[in-house]
């Protein structure tokens, strides 16, 4: 089981601002003050590794991105939505425009899901643009200033992960 995590909206809220290179939440609380809610849902499920579809890794670079999250979950993921192949030949992490940036959230985890041939997945977003109805099991949409601190979305995810219960 692959879950598709984003940052913003999902362990923190979404106001993060770039001060001096550095993100910034400019809101109450703290960067990954949610963090702790993912860990404990997925604390039994070790069949369940991460791969990040956040902004973090296209504007950090996948591993500094990865650095981010406590090292519990570091330890789970296995890869990201974006990587800098994506961009032109030779332009490595410069922020030109790409394929990437013009798609929604969907179609990014649905182009890794296509490409890595993933059978179980779940993506957990406040990020729900694009998502046909016909996908939107796969998806555990949170609200973007609650995140995983809100108690019906760290339901929903343990509904979706049921099967994998403790």
């Amino acid at each position: 089981m692959i879950l598709f995590l984003d940052f913003d909206g999902v362990l923190h809220p979404s106001e993060v601002y770039l001060v001096e290179g550095k993100p910034v939440l400019m809101y109450e609380g703290e960067l990954f003050m949610w963090a702790h809610h993912l860990e404990q849902i997925l604390a039994c499920r070790l069949d369940v590794r991460i791969a990040l579809s956040t902004d973090w890794v296209r504007r950090f670079g996948f591993e500094r991105a990865k650095a981010y999250l406590p090292a519990y979950l570091q330890k789970r993921v296995i890869g990201a939505t974006w990587h800098s192949g994506i961009t032109a030949e030779g332009g490595g992490f410069a922020l030109q425009e790409t394929w990437y940036d013009l798609a929604t959230r969907y179609q990014q985890i649905a182009r890794y899901v296509e490409r890595a041939r993933v059978q179980e997945w779940v993506a957990i977003d406040d990020d729900d643009v694009g998502w046909p109805e016909s996908e939107r099991h796969h998806l555990v949409h949170t609200k973007e200033w609650l995140g995983l601190g809100d108690p019906e979305t760290r339901e929903r995810l343990n509904d979706i992960l049921e099967n994998r219960k403790c």
